[in-house]
């Protein structure tokens, strides 16, 4: 069974003063940590006086503008069940959308399902990711999607 808020997660632009304080410290870690600064995450935390389950909870949903603006290439991570098509399917709607895919890892199915992570390039997309991703999950043969991360 699908949560229904998974399928239609939106982003905003927040301006950082009204941001809380454990989002702006975990922004401000992980620069630490992207520009070496810090050696590991919990030494970032630390450096921000943040604690390492606050960083943790928020890593992976707050993301500086200027990073989201120039992200081109996506990586998402899919549970399917092992039907035949059900990678042609996914594909077909990928490359509907206008992403070229950059590479494809498929794990072998063990009790009906697989693995598989997709990495994309979404210079030329004709919908929001989040658009993508939502129809990504109302697949039936879908069980889960995950955005492992992105790179430019």
């Amino acid at each position: 069974m699908t949560n229904k808020n998974s399928l239609d997660e939106k982003f905003y632009l927040v301006r950082e003063d009204v941001l809380p304080e454990a989002i702006r410290k975990t922004l401000q870690a992980k620069e630490l940590l992207e520009r070496g600064k810090a050696e590991s995450i919990a030494i970032a935390a630390q450096q921000v006086d943040l604690s390492r389950s606050a960083f943790y909870k928020y890593r992976d949903t707050v993301f500086p503008f200027h990073a989201m603006v120039k992200e081109q290439i996506i990586s998402l991570f899919f549970h399917l069940e092992d039907r035949s098509g059900t990678l042609s399917e996914l594909l077909s709607i990928v490359a509907k959308a206008g992403c070229n895919v950059l590479t494809i890892h498929q794990t072998i199915p063990l009790r009906g399902k697989a693995n598989v992570t997709l990495s994309l390039n979404t210079s030329g997309m004709s919908m929001e990711i989040t658009e993508l991703i939502s129809k990504l999950k109302r697949l039936e043969f879908v069980d889960k999607v995950d955005i492992l991360g992105t790179g430019a």
